[in-house]
This record gives C-alpha cells, sequence and structure tokens, in this order.
C-alpha cells in the first residue's frame, strides 16, 4: 500500500534496521521493538523525525491496554494510533485518544453468486480458540438440529484441542453442522460467497476481516453486538444477538431462512457498507496518516 511513497520491510521484530518511521501491529506483542525503536531515536536526537505508527487489535482495545504496562507504554510511545473501526475509539484512554486515527481494512469486491434455494447456508469463519465463542455455534447448530433446510459449515483450525472436541461431537449429534477445518484463504472464500449469510460469535474483534470480505462478496453477515462489530456494521445494522446468546443466533438464523424480508434487509445494510472496505480507500488513508508524520516526503508524494 505503501509503495507509491516508500519503500517498505516487514519484519516480525526490528533489530535496528535503518528506517523513517515504523508501523507496529499490536501494543503487547510489538511492544519490545517499539521501546527499542524509542530508545534509539531518543538517543540519535531525532525523535521528531522517526515516528512510531501503532496498529491496535482486538486484543489490545478490549484487553491488553486496560491491564498490561508494556501495551499501555506503546500508547504512550506511539506518535500516532490506529483503530480498525470507529468504535474502537471509545476503547482508547482519553489522554491518547486525540492521535488516533480510524482506517478500515480493505478487501477485493467478488461478484455475488446465485444462492442455494433449498436450504440456508450459514458459515463461521474462525479458529478454535475462546475470543470466536465457538460454543455458541455448537449450542444454536444443537437447538436447531431438526431444521434440516439450514446447513453450518465451519472453518477453522483447532487451535484448542478441548473446542475441537467439542466441534466434532456437535457434528455427529447434528448432521446439518460440519467442522471443515482449516482451509486455504482461496477456498474460505469461495464458502463465503456462496453462503447465504456469513456467522461472527466473537466476544472480542478490533476489525474482524472475515465480515469485510462477506460485506465485499455481497453475503450478509450475522454477528455478536460488541463494539468491533458494530464498528463494521454499523449501530443500526438488524443482523446483531447478544454476544453468547445461542438462542438468539438460532432464532436469527431461523428468520433468515423462514423471512425472506429479513436476509433482503441485511444485504442492503451490508451493501451500503461495501465501499467502506475498498482498498483504495484504506490505502489513501495510510498514505495520508504517513506524509503527515513525515512532512518532507509529502511535496510531489500525495497525488501518486
Amino acid at each position: 500500500m505503501l509503495a507509491p511513497i516508500a519503500r517498505t520491510t516487514v519484519v516480525a521484530r526490528w533489530a535496528g534496521e535503518p528506517a523513517a518511521l515504523m508501523v507496529a501491529l499490536h501494543a503487547r506483542r510489538s511492544a519490545d521493538s517499539i521501546a527499542a525503536w524509542h530508545e534509539a531515536r531518543e538517543q540519535a536526537g531525532v525523535a521528531d523525525r522517526s515516528p512510531i505508527i501503532v496498529v491496535l487489535t482486538g486484543t489490545d482495545l478490549y484487553r491488553d491496554i486496560r491491564s498490561d504496562a508494556r501495551a499501555q507504554r506503546s500508547l504512550q510511545l506511539a506518535d500516532a494510533l490506529v483503530v480498525l473501526q470507529d468504535q474502537g475509539l471509545a476503547s482508547l484512554p482519553p489522554s491518547v485518544r486525540d492521535k488516533a486515527t480510524v482506517i478500515y481494512q480493505s478487501g477485493g469486491r467478488r461478484k455475488p453468486v446465485p444462492k442455494a434455494r433449498r436450504q440456508l447456508r450459514a458459515v463461521m469463519v474462525g479458529h478454535l480458540r475462546d475470543e470466536k465463542c465457538p460454543q455458541t455455534l455448537f449450542e444454536a447448530a444443537r437447538i436447531l438440529r431438526r431444521r434440516t433446510d439450514i446447513r453450518i459449515d465451519h472453518v477453522g483450525a483447532a487451535l484448542d484441542p478441548a473446542l475441537a472436541r467439542l466441534a466434532r461431537a456437535t457434528a455427529r449429534a447434528c448432521p446439518h453442522y460440519r467442522w471443515l477445518g482449516g482451509l486455504p484463504h482461496s477456498e474460505t472464500l469461495r464458502r463465503i460467497q456462496h453462503a447465504h449469510v456469513l456467522l461472527n460469535a466473537s466476544s472480542m474483534e478490533g476489525g474482524a476481516h472475515t465480515v469485510l470480505e462477506a460485506v465485499r462478496a455481497g453475503t450478509p453477515v450475522l454477528a455478536s453486538r460488541i463494539p468491533g462489530n458494530v464498528g463494521m456494521l454499523g449501530v443500526d445494522y438488524a443482523g446483531y444477538f447478544p454476544c453468547g446468546d445461542a438462542g438468539a443466533l438460532a432464532q436469527l438464523l431461523e428468520r433468515c431462512r423462514d423471512e425472506p424480508r429479513l436476509l433482503a434487509q441485511l444485504r442492503r445494510q451490508c451493501r451500503a457498507r461495501a465501499s467502506m472496505f475498498e482498498p483504495r480507500r484504506e490505502q489513501q488513508a495510510l498514505k495520508r496518516l504517513v506524509l503527515r508524520l513525515l512532512p518532507d516526503r509529502r511535496r510531489g508524494a500525495e497525488n501518486r
């Protein structure tokens, strides 16, 4: 994204390589690199010319910056902060909120495809770990086990063996539920494209990429009402259910199958948000931020 204005290097940890600016993903996981960069620029006396941008994820916003001292220090050392959806700003301490910018992630637009008519097909995409709340999906599948006209596919690797056992048990008890394990990105996108709805049951999201991928593919979303999802889909979106409420998720799935008007409404609402996740929009926002922090490079670069 920055190729028109800068030469970039991607590293897992900064080891002193010369650069004009750092973009660090995660306040906690990148804390050592952020601190080392700050110390190096202080020693060189160029603090105002070697800025740090910290991009905050869901675990940063909704967990780490509340209790982890290293994550909190990263906020203070950053010259600019990036959150991935507009509800993220409210989770920041007031003292750093004025240096935060909302930049939505993006994805390529995919042409909507004809959907199956005999069944409602739902897909949930997310590795099996607590933050994704797969237990909510397992329970909803059991509630719907007699609805043969609702099929649920679950894509995600088994990061937690206990959750993997629950997924297998759910598949045995509910023939309409399939746990597919981890799949290549291209295959996952294809399944999102062909589904009637994407499911997101997470308890914590910074700005789920699967949500924007579904929106860009013309597939509406049923999502837990958490800040990370509301910041992506809007406060008035009609496809929310209370986080952890399997009964409410099951009811929404039944309504999507039985009430065509609801599914049509969700499609319209997602279509209205699709332009927010265009790659050019993300690229331009990132370029503006970098050029603001490096004003000596601004001349002649803003139109590239």
